[in-house]
């Protein structure tokens, strides 16, 4: 089948997961292009915002390998993970920790203009309950992150609770106050919030599960898939495996509930939209 397909959100771990074999088991059953999201290492801890360009700079050299000795395309999105918030509080308080936040969200900035990073991501806010002033913090961070994106022409990758359309007008509200298009705002690990009066303009990353892919195709196809591959040994599969979007991709053909002119708008017009010209 001659139809690209992006799994838009994974992980990849250089020192204790698969990492570019888990990129060749994607291409053998049909992926072509691949986001890898940055996320924190177990082996790099960060402390400050140079420990955050490191570690940046691994999940840029993922990318380059995938893309050197594989044959799919690969992306890397960076940015600092937003429950570090909480680790370097519990290390420096509250306010070094959010400043520590804001430098490592320039750091994202300053790689995505020099072509290095596809765009900011995952960022955004802790996906369980916190302290109000954690909350407050992790949504000033990620406010900041919104306005280099607008000044980057990029987009931004999205983590935080679970997605309602509540939820996600609060995000692109957000965005307006950063100036930021609402549709360069990907919302990371999302439902089938398809329609406009669901996602408010938003990018809805679809988890690759069966049941969300058949409703999400039942409202429309303005969304992404994604499997959130965690590449942990220790879990095999989670969140979903890596084969994931491939497979489901062609089944769905095969069963005739998706043409591949929709695929290839899921696939790849929707990245181009979302990304810009620097996904290709």
């Amino acid at each position: 089948m001659n139809v690209p397909i992006l799994d838009n959100h994974v992980h990849l771990d250089p020192a204790e997961g698969r990492h570019i074999d888990a990129v060749k088991e994607f291409a053998a059953h049909g992926g072509t292009h691949i986001i890898v999201s940055h996320m924190p290492y177990h082996h790099l801890p960060v402390r400050n915002a140079d420990d955050f360009r490191r570690s940046f700079e691994v999940t840029i050299s993922t990318v380059e390998r995938a893309n050197a000795e594989t044959e799919i395309k690969a992306f890397a999105t960076v940015g600092p993970y937003p429950v570090d918030l909480v680790d370097l509080a519990g290390v420096h308080g509250l306010p070094r920790a959010k400043e520590i936040m804001l430098e490592a969200m320039d750091i994202a900035a300053e790689m995505v203009r020099n072509g290095d990073a596809l765009a900011i991501g995952e960022v955004g806010r802790p996906h369980f309950e916190v302290a109000p002033d954690v909350m407050n913090a992790s949504n000033d961070i990620l406010f900041h992150g919104m306005k280099l994106a607008r000044q980057e022409g990029c987009a931004i990758v999205v983590h935080a609770e679970t997605a309602t359309p509540d939820s996600m007008k609060g995000l692109a509200e957000m965005a307006d106050r950063a100036g930021l298009d609402r549709g360069r705002v990907v919302k990371h690990y999302c439902g089938p919030l398809i329609k406009q009066d669901e996602n408010f303009g938003l990018m809805p990353s679809v988890l690759a599960k069966r049941e969300y892919i058949e409703e999400a195709l039942s409202k429309g196809l303005r969304f992404m898939m994604e499997t959130d591959f965690m590449d942990d040994p220790k879990r095999p599969g989670a969140v979903l495996a890596i084969t994931t979007v491939p497979k489901r991709t062609h089944q769905l053909i095969q069963k005739k509930m998706l043409r591949l002119d929709d695929a290839y708008q899921i696939h790849y017009d929707n990245a181009r939209m979302t990304y810009g010209p620097r996904f290709v």
